[in-house]
């Protein structure tokens, strides 16, 4: 996979305090990558550095093979991003905003703006002053402005942020498309974790400003080992068995009898065991992990939930 984005070795200390702390990720060219953490965590932070808006006190970041801290007017060009909110002249029309972006770009032709107007579905209202506009159109309106130069990478803070459910799959969707069809890499900062199971290739989570994991995402969910429930009784003396011939693997009752995490192919000896021992069994279910579930599991291990 050819990196566009490499984090090396960055830390951002401000005050005395160490707010990013010695991180290092790459995000491939065709990629979402997910970045995700609680509040406070540093995501903001570290996506203000990789477009230039905070300096890096260590490490590097370069963007297409260009430095940002030697070469950041060679490195900002290929970046398009949303940093929290879009910024638009409310006075303005959509279009008049966009073609007051493109005058500072070489190369933006009005084809190339109505094209992008249409790709982001606000041709019906892109005529209108953007203080009649929604908050979820002026997230369509910044993504809009973010694509006019065809970068080759997308950062986006919360993109999803004021959309109806409609709207959210329509930005997932074209977020796909950006990523599979030109290739883009794109970053994706969001609190909606399912969305980001949904959108995402690869994640990487950060805590206290440290980097906890990098993973696929199918990966990261899944793992080695799945969640199994056992409808059996009694459920009592199946948690004693398990204690004893499995002591490592983690078993907790549930409603309809007990769930146990353990690798798939260890399931067929469990229920021999069970059956031997006369238990009954009435039905064994696959307890399905997601992307929220495991996501509170790591950061509730590396330490309690930060919030603003």
């Amino acid at each position: 996979m050819e990196s566009i984005v490499v984090i090396k070795d960055v830390t951002k200390v401000i005050k005395g305090r160490t707010i990013i702390d010695d991180i290092s990720f790459e995000v491939n060219k065709g990629e979402v990558f997910g970045f995700l953490g609680p509040n406070g965590a540093g995501k903001t932070t570290t996506i203000r550095m990789i477009v230039g808006l905070m300096g890096i006190t260590s490490g590097d970041i370069t963007i297409g093979g260009f430095s940002i801290k030697t070469k950041f007017e060679d490195a900002v060009q290929h970046v398009g991003a949303i940093v929290e909110n879009p910024e638009m002249y409310k006075f303005l029309s959509g279009y008049q905003n966009l073609v007051h972006y493109a005058r500072m770009v070489k190369g933006i032709s009005r084809e190339k703006i109505n094209e992008t107007v249409k790709l982001v579905g606000l041709s019906d209202r892109i005529h209108d002053k953007v203080k009649t506009y929604s908050l979820g159109m002026r997230q369509r309106l910044g993504l809009a402005q973010c694509l006019l130069h065809d970068p080759k990478v997308l950062i986006l803070d919360e993109p999803t942020n004021g959309l109806d459910p409609a709207g959210i799959r329509e930005i997932r969707d074209y977020i796909r498309l950006l990523a599979r069809e030109k290739g883009m890499a794109v970053i994706v900062s969001s609190h909606i974790l399912s969305e980001m199971e949904m959108m995402c290739d690869r994640i990487g989570i950060i805590q206290e400003g440290r980097l906890i994991d990098v993973q696929l995402v199918q990966e990261f969910v899944h793992g080695n080992t799945a969640s199994f429930e056992f409808e059996i009784i009694p459920s009592e003396k199946a948690m004693t068995l398990l204690k004893t011939n499995y002591p490592t693997i983690a078993a907790t009752h549930s409603r309809n009898g007990i769930t146990i995490e353990v690798p798939k192919k260890e399931v067929p000896a469990i229920v021999k065991m069970f059956v031997e021992e006369d238990i009954q069994l009435f039905g064994i279910r696959e307890v399905t992990k997601t992307l929220e579930d495991r996501f509170l599991e790591v950061t509730s291990d590396k330490g309690a939930l930060k919030h603003d």
